[in-house]
């Protein structure tokens, strides 16, 4: 039994999760590639974009927690916080807390990508429609955080 006292999901409920795998793949095939397709016009890779975003909401960060964070490899991160550095979107600055892993930061310029992304995303995300409740994207949350966890000791590098 789990902190809710609920025991191992029945037959009937893992073949239910079973299907939502089968949704996540080609759902984060298909957003990835939208997110291509209109990050490109903005001069931005996928990677460089989910770095900004992730600055913009959480605020300076190391590559290790980044990467961490988005289940990368720090290899990759640190490839796309160079990207994003040599277009002047992002700084790296000391870190106070660990000598040698500095911070990464938005700039002004970064900070403006970012949300110009967000915006552009938000307006996509309009057109699912008004119809789903909240109650509903919250147990969608609840699930796929689930699931999230369940894999939380997958090694990333």
């Amino acid at each position: 039994m789990d902190e809710t006292g609920r025991g191992p999901a029945t037959g009937a409920s893992t073949d239910r999760l079973t299907e939502v795998f089968d949704l996540v793949g080609p759902l984060y095939r298909r957003a990835w590639r939208r997110v291509e397709q209109d990050v490109a016009l903005e001069g931005l890779s996928v990677g460089t974009r989910a770095v900004l975003v992730m600055l913009r909401g959480h605020g300076p960060m190391t590559v290790p927690q980044m990467g961490r964070a988005q289940a990368l490899s720090r290899q990759f991160v640190q490839r796309m916080v160079n990207d994003a550095a040599a277009r002047h979107l992002v700084e790296i600055v000391p870190n106070p807390a660990h000598r040698r892993s500095s911070l990464i930061r938005l700039t002004t310029e970064g900070e403006a990508a970012a949300t110009g992304v967000v915006d552009q995303e938000r307006a996509m995300l309009r057109e699912v429609g008004g119809d789903l409740t909240d109650a509903e994207i919250t147990a969608c949350l609840k699930v796929l955080s689930r699931l999230l966890r369940l894999l939380d000791d997958v090694d990333m590098d």
